[in-house]
C-alpha cells in the first residue's frame, strides 16, 4: 500500500494462505539471505499486482464484462513435453497464449500507454538473466524465455492457493494446507486475472478467439477449474512417472538450493512424488466423472511428430488447422530445437526414489495409460 498508494486488494479470500506461507517460510524454509530477499520481494510483488489490478478494474469497469470462452487446458505431470507443445500450439495467434512477463505481473503500470515497450518486459528480462546467472542449470531443465508463452500457475500465485512456492522452498504446512482446502478462490481469481490481460491484449491491438493454457499444477484441481470454467477443453499429457518424477524433482531441488543452503534431494523427491500421485489420482476421478472434456496426448508423440498431435487437439476442439497456422507452428519447432540447450543429467537415488516405489504410487496412472 505504501509502494502503490493503492488500497483495495479484491477479493480477501487470498490472506489466510498467505499468512500459511509467510509462517511456513519463516519455520520450515532454512532460507539463506538470498533465498529470503527473494521470497520477500516475490509476496510484496504478488500483493502490489492484486492492488494494480483492482486500480485498472475500477478505472475501466468493462474489463469484468470479457468473456473467457471455452479454454484449452495443458495438463500433465511435469516434464511430459508440455512447455514444448503449449508454445507449439501457440504460435497459432487466433489464441490467446499467457506471456511469461505477463503471468509474472499481470497488471501493468496504471500510467501504461499500451504502445510504448512495456516495463514488466524489462523487469522480466532482468528477473531472467538473474536466474539463469544464480543457477544455470536451470537452462538444461526449462526454456527460460520473457516474452514466451508460459504457465498459468504463475496468475494462481497472486491468489496464494498454488504449488509455485512448494517448487521454490521446502514449506510443508503449507502445503499441505493447500491440499486440505477448497481452491475455488483461485481459480475464480485466475478468471479475474484473464479476464484483465486479455483486455490489455485487445488494447495493444491483438484478437484472437479464446485462451490457450498450461500448467502441471491444473491436476490437482481439475475438477475445480472445470466448475469455474465449466466449457474448458482439457488436453492431458503423458509420459511414464518413472521419467517424469525423477526429472520433476530435479528442476525443483535446482530451484530450491538457490533458496536454501540446506537442502536434501531425497525430501524434494519424496514430496513431490506424493504430490504428483495425489494428483493423478484426483484427475483420474475427475475424468471418469466428465470424460467428454479430456483429450490424450503423449509425449513420444509431441517429440517425434508434433503436428500429428496438433491435429488431434484441433479436432478435439473443433477449430480448423488452417495453413497459417501450421506455418507458424513449423517455424516455431524450427527456431525452438530441444538440442540447442544442454541436456539435464539427473538419476532416482538422488532423490530417494526408486521403480518399484513409483510403480506403486503410480499403479493406476501407469495402468490406464503407460502399461
Amino acid at each position: 500500500m505504501d509502494a502503490t498508494g493503492l488500497q483495495d486488494f479484491g477479493d480477501e479470500s487470498f490472506r489466510e494462505p498467505l499468512n500459511v506461507l509467510v509462517k511456513s517460510l519463516n519455520d520450515e524454509a532454512n532460507l539463506n539471505p538470498g533465498g529470503r530477499f527473494g521470497q520477500y520481494q516475490r509476496i510484496l510483488n504478488i500483493l502490489i499486482n492484486r492492488l494494480r489490478v483492482e486500480a485498472w478494474i475500477e478505472k475501466h469497469p468493462e474489463i469484468l464484462d470479457e468473456e473467457i470462452k471455452s479454454p484449452v487446458v495443458i495438463i500433465g505431470l511435469q516434464r511430459t513435453g508440455s512447455t514444448f507443445f503449449h508454445r507449439i500450439l501457440a504460435a497459432d495467434k487466433r489464441f490467446y497464449a499467457p506471456l511469461w512477463y505477463e503471468v509474472r505481473n499481470p497488471a501493468p503500470e496504471l500510467d501504461w500507454d499500451f504502445k510504448s515497450k512495456d516495463a514488466r518486459i524489462t523487469s522480466a528480462e532482468a528477473e531472467v538473466a538473474a536466474m539463469l546467472e544464480a543457477n544455470p542449470e536451470l537452462a538444461a531443465i526449462h526454456p527460460m524465455d520473457p516474452v514466451a508463452a508460459d504457465e498459468d500457475i504463475l496468475l494462481l500465485e497472486h491468489s496464494f492457493y498454488s504449488t509455485v512456492p512448494d517448487a521454490f522452498c521446502n514449506v510443508p504446512s503449507y502445503g499441505k494446507w493447500n491440499d486440505e482446502h477448497d481452491n475455488t478462490p483461485a481459480y475464480q481469481y485466475l478468471k479475474r486475472l484473464l479476464q484483465c490481460l486479455q483486455w490489455q491484449k485487445k488494447q495493444t491491438g491483438q484478437v484472437a478467439e479464446r485462451w490457450l493454457l498450461k500448467t502441471p499444477h491444473h491436476i490437482h484441481h481439475i475438477a475445480t477449474l472445470l466448475k469455474v470454467f465449466p466449457d474448458a477443453k482439457i488436453v492431458q499429457t503423458h509420459r511414464d512417472p518413472l521419467q517424469t518424477i525423477p526429472s520433476a524433482a530435479s528442476m525443483n531441488y535446482n530451484l530450491w538450493i538457490m533458496c536454501s543452503d540446506k537442502v536434501d534431494g531425497k525430501v524434494v523427491g519424496e514430496q513431490w512424488a506424493a504430490k504428483y500421485a495425489r494428483g493423478t489420482l484426483h484427475t483420474l476421478k475427475t475424468r471418469d466423472e466428465q470424460p467428454q472434456a479430456f483429450l490424450d496426448v503423449w509425449y513420444k508423440d509431441t517429440v517425434v511428430d508434433p503436428l500429428s498431435s496438433v491435429k488431434k487437439v484441433y479436432d478435439f476442439i473443433d477449430m480448423e488447422l488452417t495453413d497459417t497456422a501450421r506455418a507458424a507452428m513449423e517455424k516455431h519447432q524450427e527456431e525452438n530445437r530441444r538440442d540447442s540447450r544442454p541436456s539435464h543429467e539427473y538419476t532416482l537415488e538422488q532423490f530417494g526414489l526408486t521403480e518399484e516405489g513409483l510403480k506403486q504410487q503410480f499403479s493406476e496412472y501407469r495402468k490406464r495409460f503407460v502399461e
